[in-house]
């Protein structure tokens, strides 16, 4: 089996989580904090900011790759892979420590959820050949 669909989307998403992990690590060498987050507010934000990515990305690129594995639609893939890399992108501006409630932590989360759920219902229909 070729993977053409879902190797596109993991590579816009690794540019973002090497984005915010370069964020991380410039901040810490700039602060001498080498392990923890030392109490630093905004370090431990830019943490949180990439360990989110890398925790929703690999979740979701396992299920795409499973999904084109056993010959799911483009579209489905296509779907799955907007609403990651938006939420991925939009995630990071909203992770706020003082406003758990910022319009882009929602985007983030919601695009997040429903691709989830996208390559939920994909893989159920595939493996179920309906």
């Amino acid at each position: 089996m070729l993977f053409t669909t879902t190797p596109v989307y993991a590579l816009a998403v690794s540019i973002v989580y090497m984005v915010l992990w370069f964020r991380v690590t410039s901040f810490r060498g700039s602060n001498g904090i080498s392990i923890g987050d030392g109490g630093n507010a905004a370090l431990l934000l830019r943490t949180r900011q990439h360990g989110n990515c890398a925790e929703w990305s690999s979740f979701l690129l396992i299920l795409m790759i499973l999904a084109e594995g056993i010959g799911a639609p483009a579209l489905y893939l296509h779907i799955t892979g907007a609403l990651l890399l938006i939420g991925r992108i939009a995630h990071p501006f909203g992770l706020k420590i003082d406003n758990a409630g910022h319009p882009l932590r929602y985007v983030g989360n919601g695009t997040n959820i429903l691709a989830t759920l996208v390559v939920m219902v994909c893989l159920v229909i595939n493996l179920l050949g309906l």
